[in-house]
């Protein structure tokens, strides 16, 4: 018996990875008003934002129903298989609840875990559950570690700017736009599965420097996974600050593995947003 691993698209493992990996990578939909998207499927991650910018609406994401998931459940089952479910985080979409729902019929054999993240967040907890399946542990073990590390990640974000949270009624339209005159950039978190404004600075080097001091204070596990983030068309501005935010790792390893936000978060945090994600130690309060 075989263990494998399911994750929704929300984590923004890119298909071709998951599929060299044996991964099983579930779609969510995005909807461009009447156009209709498999996210990471038949739209990449550039042409989401290509079409996001352009566009004067914002997209909608649809979670993933029970019966999507039943069906691949079914196919792992009755090859004698079992596996490890990975979601986006509950407090954030349906797309848990359904997996759960379609996982009753498969008791002992189907293990659901609430990654109580998103994006680069969620990714990180499936890089931890595939090193545990490397290791040797079954489905079971694996989402009961998961259970218990889940409660370190650490997910930070600065964006560029406030009109996508606008858009999708996150924030007023009177907030937005003196945020916007003013060039303030927000720094979010997320944490126990919800997002949370914790600071904002005038301009990019400010709120780079207010993520660097938030991301120190927490403090990196690095024996544990850890990348950075960015959401648009290139990584310029990730590029400058990795470089700005040396200190942080410059003694532990010398590369960060970098990667693209997708289109489920990429709707409402927009273009040239800069992500980290690790774990923090496990000492630290």
């Amino acid at each position: 018996m075989a263990t494998k691993i399911i994750i929704d698209s929300a984590s923004d493992l890119e298909k071709g990875d998951a599929e060299k990996l044996g991964i099983i990578l579930i779609p969510l939909e995005i909807r461009f008003d009447d156009e209709e998207y498999l996210d990471g499927f038949n739209i990449t991650k550039k042409e989401f934002y290509e079409k996001l910018i352009e566009s004067s609406t914002i997209p909608k994401t649809s979670q993933i129903n029970p019966a999507r998931f039943e069906e691949e459940f079914k196919k792992v089952v009755d090859n004698g298989d079992e596996a490890v479910v990975i979601t986006l985080s509950s407090k954030l979409s349906g797309t848990y609840s359904s997996a759960v729902k379609a996982s009753a019929n498969y008791k002992d054999k189907i293990f659901v875990v609430d990654s109580l993240s998103a994006s680069l967040g969620e990714r990180l907890i499936f890089e931890y559950a595939y090193r545990l399946l490397n290791k040797g542990l079954n489905a079971k073990e694996i989402a009961e570690r998961l259970d218990i590390e889940k409660k370190r990640l650490n997910l930070m974000a600065m964006l560029d700017t406030l009109k996508y949270l606008r858009k999708g009624g996150r924030i007023s339209a009177l907030v937005a736009f003196a945020g916007e005159i003013l060039s303030i950039k927000p720094v979010i978190e997320v944490r126990n599965g919800e997002v949370k404004l914790v600071g904002k600075a005038i301009g990019s080097k400010k709120a780079g420097n207010l993520l660097n001091t938030l991301v120190e204070k927490k403090g990196i596990d690095f024996n544990m996974p850890y990348c950075v983030a960015f959401s648009g068309l290139d990584s310029t501005l990730l590029d400058k600050y990795v470089e700005d935010s040396k200190n942080l790792y410059k003694d532990h390893t010398e590369t960060i593995p970098k990667y693209a936000i997708g289109s489920t978060i990429g709707t409402h945090v927009g273009p040239n947003a800069i992500g980290v994600a690790f774990f923090e130690k496990e000492n630290t309060k």
